[in-house]
């Protein structure tokens, strides 16, 4: 059976080290795909449990140097997230303390040289007190005290670089971590040679560079300190979301009340939810009724009347009375649960611009060995004719090319923005599933609207029913029951409506049919106790065989077509009985909404199963005067495909299962989240909010998203293009080189999380 997982990652250092946890993972026989992100610290496994077992990708990554941990072990996660920034944290400071006698000596000998180069040494005081301050800190210089301050610096502090660098050869890629381990280690190894065998210099001194190591490995674990604070900012939409969950549920046993935690409430448990308090789970009322908040959920700010039989979602705010539910649907199963699991493998998707970067990434270490190399070699036997005096300097520029090269800030510019954006939209009641999506959101320049439930609101009302013959009050009674019995398994609006009013005017029980088969988008044919019951469009009972007499057609005309009306035929043993008159209620905001998307320049069609009349009223009702009505199901399917035949990138929108053709074969897929489960587990973007008016904000806002990640990417790549030049022109020491490094990789993650504040804005 395949499953899919996400999973929090520990252990990772940078961005390859996405490359290291997929290429490990992706040899297991069993796995089908894998994705990991290194901003947000997931995984998305997809694998046959058959073949392969958690465990076993577990033990594999362990082997690798990563840890896997299951995204419900919230206390496990935030503790070890606790400990590792704690632990960098104290690396830091221990790290500091022992190379800030260096640094210190770095400074004096930096403004010494300043003075003399400007000849104020004899002539200032700041001059004075400079050679003073240098003379008075000579025994710096000792190399004996440097190497026993650089040794546990560079083996015990600089450990997990190391450590990194190991599994990270051994998995064939060369990341940051192999950067910082050559470059160290060549200062290093280099400093011990002329400690141990190396002459003096006309000071006494010996030209030993332990400082330069040192200096790199503090300042890269403290820009590492900052990154993982800054990224854990960038996820803290998706933390807001939890910390919005109830924390406990009141549930009724043995005639008590009892406060449980959340994560052991059970389905069919009898919650008692109190005013100003959070629906725990999601339920069924079985006592009592309320008005609710559901804003959160579906970002409408108005409340919602609820009573026996009505529906509450977990998470949600009930505001005045006091009810009584049966849990339905508990932990990742309720429908605040599905949207953090949507938000979630959303934010560890990967765009197809961030593919390329990663494989940009892996080519990018090895070519700046190969540059650190030949920037030693030009340096050294061309510019400085080979000459032992000049070793150390060629070295340094080497390493600074080395220092200087990141390729984390190139791997966190599309993922920083995805997680800031996705999360971002969210709160606002947009959900997309997956990255990818966005590239093709800004490219839309067609969209197809679904009328009934999209357009329009779905409430569907019946306004008049007409008998055919002379029938007596026993007789209509009977014909409604047999109607509303078809119509009790249908999941389309209209049989849901049809249902409703019966069962609501009629005191009689309404039994399942014996047989049950819908034809989307046409009607539906049952049977009961003998009796065949076909309801739907006058073209599907006619294809049916059924005769409507001309009277009965001029009067769904006259009453119904020509008010844009849904006109609905039932008939019984083949004998047409009645016509229902359904009206629908255009959406608020629909008409805006079509006004601004064809603002854009973007063409709009609306499809529907309707017949040509009403379907042609609505249409001019909101501004779309391309409507094609009286399509079925597959048919939809087919006016997409035309779309797609003539160049045009389309998107779909739609909340019914007979869009889910349709849905399936556009380029993007938009669900409205009042729809169906089957149109919401198509859709690549889902709108809670049942307004079309979000449909513009998300072309605007994924627009906003995809201009952010081109930002990152154009400034690392600028950065490199700018830095590595000047490292190996020797314009910058190891030290301003970390430096430099770990800011590039800050200013992205800082210019991501500005995004939040961006899509805010109108």
């Amino acid at each position: 059976m395949i499953e899919k997982t996400t999973m929090r990652i520990e252990g990772m250092t940078c961005t390859l080290c996405t490359i290291i946890i997929e290429n490990a993972i992706k040899q297991l026989d069993g796995v089908i795909n894998i994705q990991a992100g290194y901003a947000n610290e997931k995984v998305n496994i997809e694998y046959d449990n058959e073949k392969i077992s958690l465990s076993k990708i577990k033990d594999k990554l362990k082997k690798s140097g990563y840890y896997l941990y299951d995204l419900d072990e919230k206390i496990i996660q935030s503790s070890n997230k606790r400990s590792e920034v704690t632990m960098l944290r104290n690396l830091v400071i221990i790290s500091f303390i022992l190379t800030s006698p260096m640094i210190v000596m770095m400074i004096l000998n930096g403004a010494s040289d300043c003075c003399i180069s400007f000849d104020i040494l004899s002539k200032s005081s700041f001059g004075k007190l400079v050679e003073n301050l240098r003379y008075k800190t000579l025994f710096l210089h000792d190399w004996k005290l440097q190497l026993l301050l650089a040794t546990p610096v560079q083996f015990i502090i600089g450990s997990r670089f190391y450590k990194k660098a190991y599994f990270a050869l051994k998995s064939k890629i060369f990341n940051m971590d192999v950067l910082i381990v050559i470059g160290t280690t060549v200062t290093y190894l280099y400093s011990l040679y002329v400690s141990l065998f190396g002459a003096k210099n006309a000071s006494g001194m010996k030209n030993v560079f332990y400082e330069s190591s040192m200096v790199v490995i503090t300042l890269v674990l403290f820009g590492k300190y900052l990154e993982e604070i800054t990224k854990g900012r960038t996820s803290r939409e998706i933390k807001s979301l939890i910390k919005l969950q109830a924390k406990t549920a009141r549930i009724e046993k043995d005639g008590l009340d009892k406060d449980i935690p959340i994560e052991e409430v059970k389905q069919k448990d009898k919650i008692i939810v109190k005013p100003g308090e959070k629906i725990p789970v999601d339920g069924i009322i079985c006592d009592g009724n309320s008005s609710v908040d559901e804003s959160m959920i579906t970002g409408e700010s108005r409340l919602v009347e609820k009573s026996i039989g009505d529906e509450v979602v977990g998470s949600t705010l009930n505001m005045y009375g006091t009810f009584k539910f049966e849990a339905t649907r508990v932990g990742s199963e309720t429908k605040f649960g599905e949207i953090l699991k949507i938000v979630e493998e959303a934010q560890n998707s990967k765009a197809p611009i961030q593919m390329l970067v990663d494989k940009v990434c892996s080519i990018f270490v090895p070519l700046i060995i190969l540059i650190s190399i030949a920037t030693f070699i030009i340096w050294y036997f061309i510019i400085l004719n080979g000459s032992s005096y000049f070793l150390s300097k060629a070295i340094m520029y080497a390493v600074a090319v080395l220092v200087v090269s990141c390729p984390c800030a190139l791997g966190l510019a599309t993922p920083t923005a995805i997680i800031t954006g996705m999360g971002s939209l969210a709160e606002e009641g947009i959900l997309i599933k997956n990255s990818a999506i966005i590239e093709k959101i800004c490219k839309l320049n067609t969209i197809v609207f679904d009328k009934t439930g999209t357009i329009t609101t779905g409430d569907l009302t019946i306004d008049e029913i007409i008998f055919v013959g002379n029938n007596s009050a026993k007789e209509k009674e009977k014909i409604l029951k047999l109607i509303a019995i078809a119509e009790k398994k249908s999941e389309h609006l209209i049989g849901k409506a049809i249902y409703e009013k019966i069962k609501n005017d009629i005191s009689m029980e309404l039994e399942d049919p014996n047989n049950f088969k819908a034809n989307p988008g046409r009607g539906v044919i049952a049977s009961y106790k003998g009796n065949e019951i076909i309801i739907g469009t006058e073209k599907f009972a006619k294809e049916q065989g059924i005769y409507i007499d001309n009277q009965l057609i001029n009067l769904m005309k006259n009453k119904g077509y020509d008010y844009s009306k849904t006109v609905i035929v039932a008939a019984i043993n083949n004998d047409c009985k009645c016509a229902l008159f359904i009206t629908d209620t255009i959406k608020e905001g629909s008409k805006e909404a079509i006004i601004e998307l064809k603002n854009k320049g973007i063409d709009i069609v609306m499809l529907s199963g309707d017949n040509k009349q009403s379907s042609k009223e609505i249409g001019d009702k909101v501004g779309i005067a391309n409507v094609i009505s009286e399509v079925l199901p597959d048919e939809k399917g087919e006016v997409i495909k035309k779309l797609k035949n003539e160049g045009k990138i389309v998107a779909m929108i739609g909340d019914g299962i007979n869009d889910a053709i349709a849905l399936s074969i556009a380029d993007v897929n938009i669900a409205m989240g009042n729809g169906t489960d089957v149109a919401i587990e198509i859709g690549d973007v889902i709108i809670l909010k049942n307004n079309l008016i979000a449909i513009p904000s998300v072309i605007k806002k994924a627009k906003k998203i995809r201009r952010k990640i081109v930002g990152n990417l154009i400034f690392a790549f600028i950065y490199n293009i700018i830095a590595i030049p000047f490292a190996a022109t020797g314009h910058l020491t190891p030290a301003i080189a970390a430096v430099t490094m770990s800011a590039s990789s800050l200013s992205v993650l800082l210019n991501s999380l500005s995004l939040k504040k961006c899509l805010k804005n109108k």
